[in-house]
């Protein structure tokens, strides 16, 4: 037995967007991270925009925005589960803006995980560059992999809150349905007016014979009215 057509199909251009977006974060992150790392001192502040936004180079074990320093295996394995994750589940995407969302993420990670896997001091346990400050919305330090992962995140909460789903249809609420159900019938109202319907027929059926019994002494009338006249005529 074949399996449903909306399991089997699988949407090339949700998958296309999703892995544009992913190269497209990968290599602007490490595009930036190797500019970094050739122009910028090492723990030296570079005003960009005064205090509101500041190049700091430094090397993060840990997670993102520079928490947890001395877990660094721990997140190159959750880094590398979610990119899995993300490439398994992209055969089931149709909107395209789960794709950008998606994808974005997982060019975040991707990020990050190359610097896990390929910078000093080893394999796995390799440091992330970050470079972007903004101390007055935060104390930690982070990059460009970071940026699109809380972007994707922020866009993921709010697909959720709106009902898209994954094929791109839209949720209805309970509330909604509800409202639905009992603002009109789904048959339109057909149910309710078929027993009325029924119901008026043995009524007519029943008047029927009434008006056949009517309709000869109706008939009759003029016979007799006729008759008279021509008695009276004769008598004249």
């Amino acid at each position: 037995m074949s399996r449903p057509a909306s399991r089997a199909k699988v949407s090339v251009r949700a998958i296309a967007a999703l892995a544009f977006a992913a190269v497209v974060v990968v290599a602007f992150d490490q595009v930036a991270k190797a500019l970094v790392v050739a122009n910028l001192p090492y723990g030296t502040p570079v005003p960009i925009l005064g205090g509101a936004l500041q190049f700091l180079y430094v090397r993060n074990p840990g997670a993102a925005f520079s928490f947890a320093v001395n877990m660094t295996w721990v997140f190159s394995i959750i880094s590398a589960a979610v990119v899995v994750a993300i490439i398994i589940y992209s055969r089931r995407i149709r909107s395209m803006w789960w794709a950008v969302v998606l994808g974005m993420l997982l060019g975040g990670a991707l990020g990050n995980l190359i610097d896990r896997l390929f910078r000093e001091p080893g394999f796995g346990r390799g440091h992330v560059v970050d470079f972007i400050s903004t101390p007055w919305m935060m104390p930690a330090i982070y990059n460009v992999a970071d940026s699109f992962i809380c972007i994707s995140m922020v866009v993921f909460v709010l697909l959720v809150i709106l009902g898209v789903n994954l094929d791109g249809s839209r949720a209805v609420s309970a509330k909604r349905a509800a409202q639905a159900d009992t603002a009109e019938p789904l048959d339109g109202g057909a149910a309710f007016s078929a027993p009325a319907a029924d119901a008026a027929a043995p009524a007519a059926d029943a008047a029927s014979p009434a008006a056949d019994v009517a309709e000869p002494e109706r008939a009759s009338r003029p016979a007799q009215h006729d008759r008279r006249d021509a008695l009276g005529h004769d008598a004249t």
